[in-house]
């Protein structure tokens, strides 16, 4: 059998994931609901949570998706117990693939499910608490030549664009200096299996 692409640490969680969702539990008494992907791609993720005095205390997820989606989320669930929501709102994917020790590079993507049903559930939290908007995610300029956002290649995908001419037509991004192309092109990446 050759050799695993994984860490053990993806393969502990892969295999014996924490706080997953289980049948019995699906009466879970949260707090907070985010929910993100697409099952016609492979991947669709829900995670509750319950809250208390904007500390998460318990959490529960279920996922369809690959093995470093799980294990990211797993991970992901472990790390965001006892934790106020201030901070975990601002984990990133690059968070989780290092406490994992690494992830294959074409695999990065999956761990974007985790932390975007995190801040949906977050989010979900606020609205419920009257608070909403408080913690939304300042757009990252990805086209510095241009001011051209994140925000924005997630729109001009809502509205089409999945290739990099279809994102160009409809943002004009990499028409300077075209240093962007790689981080456009990955967001695209992203976008396609979280939306589908």
């Amino acid at each position: 059998m050759p050799d695993w692409l994984y860490s053990d640490t993806v393969k502990d969680h892969f295999t014996n994931p924490r706080n997953v969702l289980l049948e019995e539990e699906s009466s879970f008494p949260a707090d907070a609901r985010g929910e993100t992907g697409n099952i016609k791609c492979g991947d669709k993720m829900l995670m509750l949570l319950r809250i208390k005095d904007d500390v998460i205390t318990d959490v529960r997820w279920k996922t369809y998706g690959c093995a470093s989606a799980i294990a990211s989320t797993s991970m992901l669930s472990e790390l965001i117990k006892g934790m106020n929501i201030r901070d975990a709102y601002q984990i990133k994917p690059d968070d989780l693939v290092k406490k994992l020790g690494g992830l294959p590079s074409y695999k990065i993507h999956c761990s974007v499910l985790g932390d975007k049903a995190l801040r949906e559930a977050i989010d979900d939290y606020l609205a419920r608490t009257g608070r909403a908007g408080l913690l939304k995610v300042p757009a990252q300029i990805i086209c510095n030549c241009l001011g051209i956002t994140d925000k924005d290649i997630e729109e001009a995908f809502h509205n089409g664009a999945r290739t990099w001419e279809e994102l160009q037509q409809a943002t004009k991004i990499g028409t300077v200096c075209g240093s962007c192309k790689g981080k456009a092109l990955e967001l695209l990446h992203e976008f396609g299996h979280i939306y589908g």
